[in-house]
């Protein structure tokens, strides 16, 4: 089963959290909603004394994490299919926790991040990036407006942290402190040109089932338009995407 390329979506961003995350040698990771397992690996390698957790709640993709990991010769990462918000980590058990856009779909936010928080030692780092508003998002903005059908899903989106003070109310309850935010500024990547963006973004389950479930005329119309907006977007760089992140950093302290 092929799967879209978060990593590639996002390499610009991984260098800003990357930067952030700082991995030490010896620490101990733990990576929330590790998908493929691309920030989870990044993450093992420079802590080539310490280890390095992966969970998310998509078995399809901890699969893929597990077998890129061993074909990579990682032996210090691990993956589990888990759900941050109540899985019994052990306590104080990771020196650090980091998270790509994997934190803002919890359905109840402090009680997942006060658990998180009990899975770090004291004065154990968050380091999680979310993404800011949908205006500041280009690429929900076109793809919301008359290309296909509402893709919105019950439950919390992944808007749900773009607030700051949202988001340090939910962290402070959770027992957080020194709250911060750094604005992370970068496109995000969808192909090469328009050809290769069209068909990665049809392996996008809610993008695919959306323009499939349209009546024939109505689907080819959103197809087209969907290609239109996909060679606007073409640059020298590949097709891209104005977007704008924060990147969260907390303490328990």
């Amino acid at each position: 089963m092929e799967l879209f390329d978060y990593d590639a979506e996002l390499r610009l961003h991984n260098v800003h959290l990357r930067a952030a995350v700082g991995v030490g040698v010896r620490d101990r990771v733990l990576d929330i909603g590790c998908g493929a397992g691309g920030t989870t690996r990044e993450a093992a390698r420079d802590a080539v004394e310490g280890a390095v957790l992966g969970v998310d709640v998509s078995e399809v993709m901890v699969e893929q994490a597990r077998r890129t990991s061993v074909e990579e010769g990682l032996g210090n990462v691990g993956f589990e299919v888990a759900d941050a918000q109540g899985h019994p980590f052990a306590a104080g058990a990771f020196d650090l926790c980091i998270s790509r856009f994997g934190v803002m779909f919890f359905v109840d936010p402090v009680a997942a991040f006060r658990n998180i928080g009990r899975a770090l030692r004291p004065g154990g780092r968050l380091v999680v990036m979310v993404w800011q508003g949908s205006e500041h998002n280009e690429w929900v903005t076109v793809f919301r407006s008359d290309l296909v059908a509402s893709m919105a899903k019950p439950g919390p989106g992944p808007f749900s942290l773009a607030d700051p003070g949202v988001a340090e109310s939910v962290l402070t309850a959770a027992g957080f402190v020194d709250i911060a935010f750094a604005d992370v500024h970068e496109p995000v990547y969808l192909g090469a040109d328009s050809d290769a963006a069209y068909s990665n973004l049809r392996l996008l389950d809610g993008l695919r089932t959306s323009l499939d479930n349209l009546e024939p005329a109505e689907g080819e119309r959103a197809r087209a338009r969907l290609r239109e907006v996909l060679v606007a977007h073409e640059t020298d760089q590949g097709v891209l995407f104005d977007s704008r992140a924060w990147i969260v950093t907390a303490k328990r302290p």
